[in-house]
């Protein structure tokens, strides 16, 4: 208990210093990348990378616990399972990236992310199986759970439908021409902002946060948010000068709001 404690502490001090960071640089991968960071990988493999340690530090931690095979911990077994099988694996796999492109995915964001993926592995683990005393069959009906869960599936669906709107604005015979274009993207909740991907993010985390109440849960909303935040304001400003027909009406993040 002591050791999960410490990296708890740990955690949120890492969530501070990525907040101050981000302020200042943004994450430097795909069109905010830079040799400045470190050398570049293929962005298949440095998403692959980055997301393999919350794979891994999490069945790992798992397993370990006395409660793993009992129905709540079960069912966030499969919550997990599923999210990293598209975010770790089918995300990186459908990526459009031209071919003969130079590599834009800087190391420097794989090893942070790989610290942050398993940190985030190991607290949800540790919390579910062994340290968490709120995970018998009535959490199944506690609001937190139900508001949680119904939050979390929303935005998990809006990150991969808007992901997929964004992948699709490159056809196959421009990547096999090696063509790195950039266009608007429309449809979805690209209708409201620039940025439905990162918001679909924020709301699985928030809502994974609420369904666990875990400490792990609301260090990966909060650190997420730390990045995706200042990223998204970065975003939405690169599409404004780069496209003087830039839809006027589109929000950074928030509909109607931010």
């Amino acid at each position: 208990m002591n050791l999960f404690h410490n990296v708890v502490i740990f955690a949120f001090t890492l969530v501070f210093i990525v907040a101050i960071a981000a302020c200042f640089v943004a994450s430097p991968f795909g069109k905010f990348s830079s040799e400045k960071m470190g050398f570049n990988l293929n962005p298949k493999w440095g998403w692959f990378l980055m997301e393999l340690p919350a794979v891994l530090s999490f069945y790992y931690f798992y397993f370990k616990g006395e409660r793993a095979l009992t129905p709540v911990p079960l069912f966030f077994l499969f919550v997990w399972s599923v999210h990293y099988l598209n975010r770790g694996f089918i995300f990186p796999y459908l990526m459009r990236v031209p071919k003969g492109m130079k590599s834009n995915f800087s190391i420097t964001v794989v090893v942070m992310g790989q610290l942050v993926t398993l940190l985030h592995g190991y607290l949800n683990a540790a919390y579910l199986v062994s340290y968490g005393d709120h995970f018998d069959l009535s959490w199944f009906a506690d609001p937190r759970f139900l508001l949680g869960i119904f939050c979390y599936y929303f935005g998990f669906f809006l990150n991969i439908h808007s992901d997929a709107i964004v992948r699709n604005l490159r056809s196959k015979e421009e990547i096999e021409q090696g063509d790195k274009v950039y266009r608007i993207p429309f449809g979805g909740a690209y209708r409201f902002v620039s940025n439905p991907s990162y918001l679909g993010e924020l709301l699985a985390w928030l809502g994974f946060a609420l369904a666990t109440w875990s400490p792990g849960g609301l260090f990966i909303f909060l650190i997420s948010l730390a990045n995706l935040l200042p990223r998204a304001i970065s975003t939405h400003r690169w599409y404004v000068e780069r496209f003087p027909n830039y839809p006027t009406h589109r929000k950074i993040l928030i509909p109607y709001i931010f």
